[in-house]
């Protein structure tokens, strides 16, 4: 069947989502006094993410609210019994930091732009719906998009194949008609796959390893548009590297 769709992952593929944490962090541990109790940047990064991650798999198995999480981040970081407005407050300055941060990749509006007249878009992501929303419209990219579906209304979170599934139901389309893109090869390559998505790791790092057998990769967005014609029957036909 032939491809109709892309379902995009946004963090770390169209949003810079680790340079944004980084600059903002950076600056809300500085502003605070609290860089150098900390150890410095990279330690104080290095705590900064292990926290981020253990929490946020919390969020993601629902034992915490999207808000619940937040506060646990800055309860964990601090090592400080806050009160929740103490963590909301100290949380929010972090935020203001890190949205005064927010961009997108050089790649992404040419890629989204590029894509609009061959298939349809969507989101989905592991992240709450009202936050990734907001940083859609922020970040002037909301329009290109059908629905944006995010773990918290879903119920599911990648790599579950519920999630991928539930994103091609909102969208009426068979999985094998939908491409996923993501940076993470785990969460959005494997978990696209396994769930009958067409699969395109997004690898900016590049990674040494040859993909998994099944999984497009890509170094760059610059490349998805030209992968898309040749699954569409545009143009040569992409091969999977």
């Amino acid at each position: 069947m032939p491809l109709r769709a892309v379902l995009w992952d946004l963090d770390d593929t169209l949003f810079d989502y680790t340079g944004s944490d980084r600059t903002g962090v950076l600056r809300h541990l500085r502003t605070e006094g609290l860089l150098a109790a900390y150890g410095g940047e990279e330690t104080a990064l290095a705590r900064w993410r292990a926290v981020m991650e253990t929490e946020f798999a919390r969020f993601l198995t629902g034992e915490l609210g999207f808000q619940e999480h937040r506060r646990a981040r800055a309860r964990t970081f601090l090592g400080a019994p806050l009160s929740d407005a103490e963590a909301d407050a100290w949380f929010g300055r972090y935020v203001a930091q890190y949205e005064a941060a927010w961009r997108l990749f050089p790649d992404s509006v040419p890629a989204l732009e590029a894509l609009t007249p061959l298939v349809r878009q969507a989101m989905l992501s592991n992240s709450s719906t009202a936050n990734q929303e907001r940083k859609l419209t922020a970040l002037g990219i909301r329009e290109h998009f059908e629905v944006v579906l995010c773990a918290d209304a879903l119920g599911h979170a990648k790599p579950a194949p519920e999630a991928f599934t539930a994103a091609c139901a909102a969208l009426a389309l068979p999985p094998a008609d939908v491409l996923y893109v993501g940076d993470r090869l785990d969460l959005d390559g494997l978990g696209a796959r396994d769930a009958g998505l067409v699969p395109v790791w997004l690898d900016r790092a590049g990674a040494n390893e040859p993909p998994p057998p099944g999984v497009h990769r890509i170094r760059g967005l610059a490349e998805l548009p030209e992968l898309v014609r040749g699954l569409i029957g545009f143009g040569a036909p992409s091969t999977i590297r």
